[in-house]
């Protein structure tokens, strides 16, 4: 390997630890004393998310950088950054959870805390050893009673499904007694109806024109299935199918980011941005890529992909938050559910960093599928499954 292209990884890997950092502290920093509420802004069209944005902004952000948090090794300054931001994430879990804090989240009003309970079950999921273990017996027992407040609203019957489904795995893993499968047997039965072939999944009876196949379906399904999967003998024989199409929309996915990073603008939550990329992230973190698809790849079209997303000028406010846009600041681009909190979602691209430097995905250059055959390269016919 050349001089050259080891030092892309490491310039990659810096500009990628520079986008944690930057997402990571503003939330972080505020939760864990108490001054989230206070000092975050809540830009959205819509009304009253005032009251679920917060959660929004914790669970996600954790969602995407747990498994970082739980890695080990790294440069001096690497370890330095993780062991600040993971002692930030144990002060910020008791205030989200601490009925006297003026931080304490808002898990038992409204229907959104639904969604954004499951992806902070997923970031306990993703890094028990770090976020779970530490804590005293009181505090997870607060925390799974906390989950469960969630219980007396039932998810909207589409993607929704999974959000019951992944605390119920969370409550599952963590020992609570009173978890409930019939939430997880729903989840799994009706997606499997929604299934609509080629590695996609309607949102619902329907299909939609949308990245949430990666925001949520194939993510949280792969994460129940692997953490609850084996509790029962027909939810097991749903992971070998349900890997191999992830596998493929994930490399639908590599093909969409074009050769300067950008991608198709459609569907909802496209001010989400690196979101929209979860599910590569996710293989890509867990070795289980596609074959055929290289890890660096991968990285590359990640990197090109947030260069386009987080560069452009009053993409942050002055005080380092998030705004409402895709590429930029874009309000228009934001619907009435989305709020400063719900961007957060991004953090999601990061799940690779829990790679070691030496990981494969963190050496080498490879141009992406888009960049290499619009260069005129070669690269391989897309096939869909079973074809």
């Amino acid at each position: 390997m050349s001089e050259r292209t080891e030092h892309a990884g490491r310039e990659e890997r810096l500009y990628w630890l520079h986008h944690l950092e930057c997402w990571a502290r503003p939330v972080l920093a505020r939760l864990a004393e108490g001054r989230l509420r206070a000092e975050m802004p809540v830009e959205s069209s819509g009304d009253g998310r005032e009251a679920y944005t917060h959660l929004e902004a914790f669970g996600r952000l954790l969602d995407g950088i747990a498994p970082w948090l739980r890695a080990e090794g790294g440069s001096a300054e690497e370890q330095r950054l993780r062991t600040e931001l993971l002692g930030l994430t144990h002060q910020a879990l008791e205030q989200a959870s601490d009925p006297a804090s003026p931080d304490v989240l808002n898990f038992g009003e409204g229907h959104q805390p639904i969604v954004d309970t499951a992806f902070l079950c997923q970031a306990f999921l993703r890094a028990p050893h770090v976020l779970w273990d530490p804590l005293t017996d009181e505090q997870k027992q607060r925390w799974l009673s906390t989950w469960k407040l969630t219980r007396t609203r039932k998810p909207f019957f589409n993607n929704w499904l999974l959000f019951s489904a992944v605390i119920e795995t969370a409550l599952a893993r963590f020992g609570d007694r009173d978890w409930d499968p019939m939430r997880i047997d729903y989840a799994l039965k009706q997606l499997e109806q929604w299934y609509a072939g080629d590695g996609v999944y309607g949102d619902g009876p329907a299909y939609h024109a949308d990245y949430y196949n990666s925001f949520v379906i194939h993510p949280m399904l792969l994460d129940v299935l692997d953490h609850a999967g084996a509790l029962q003998p027909d939810w097991e024989a749903h992971k070998g199918p349900a890997l191999v199409r992830a596998q493929r929309y994930a490399e639908q996915l590599e093909r969409m980011i074009a050769p300067d990073g950008s991608f198709p603008v459609v569907g909802r939550s496209i001010s989400y941005r690196t979101g929209a990329f979860h599910l590569l992230a996710q293989l890509a973190w867990q070795q289980r890529l596609p074959e055929g698809l290289d890890a660096a790849q991968v990285r590359g079209a990640l990197t090109a992909v947030m260069k386009r997303c987080f560069e452009p000028a009053g993409t942050y406010d002055a005080e380092g938050w998030l705004r409402i846009g895709l590429s930029g600041h874009q309000p228009e681009l934001g619907e009435g559910y989305i709020s400063t909190g719900s961007l957060y979602l991004c953090a999601t691209v990061l799940l690779p960093l829990a790679l070691p430097e030496n990981d494969p995905f963190w050496q080498g250059e490879a141009e992406w599928t888009s960049k290499r055959i619009w260069s005129g390269g070669h690269g391989r016919i897309d096939h869909a499954l079973g074809h």
